[in-house]
């Protein structure tokens, strides 16, 4: 597992608990760097309403990772937030696949758009300087 594989975390922080998020959030990013990953985005999306109730809390504050890593730092923050009785819930995602796909699609369709600008501009080209041969003899 020498490879980086990229991850998306989303966790849920006990709302009463506002004042600790950047705290808890700091230490989850430096339990991934103790493990070798790399923290590339922390964004705190805020408190939101819940779906449905957790714990008896309506509403939580939501704070997304982007993480690089070969997996082990990810086994490692799932551990600590299932005894972290302040998170209510998480999920984590690998997005390193959907991402390699969306990009390989994106530089096919840029192929594919490039190549009908060159053959509408030599069709177009070419068709009127025939066009201004045959007229001119």
């Amino acid at each position: 597992m020498d490879k980086n594989r990229q991850y998306e975390v989303v966790f849920i922080v006990d709302p009463t608990i506002d004042d600790e998020v950047a705290k808890l959030t700091e230490g989850f990013k430096q339990i991934v760097i103790d493990q070798g990953g790399v923290v590339t985005k922390a964004e705190t999306l805020g408190k939101r309403q819940l779906a449905y109730e957790i714990l008896h809390k309506k509403e939580g504050t939501f704070v997304l990772m982007e993480i690089e890593g070969s997996g082990r730092e990810i086994a490692e923050l799932e551990r600590r937030m299932r005894v972290n009785d302040r998170i209510l819930r998480y999920l984590t995602v690998r997005v390193d696949p959907d991402r390699q796909r969306a990009e390989k699609l994106r530089s096919r369709r840029a192929a594919k758009q490039a190549k009908r600008a060159e053959k509408g501009a030599h069709g177009r080209r070419g068709s009127g300087v025939e066009f201004a041969e045959s007229n001119s003899e």
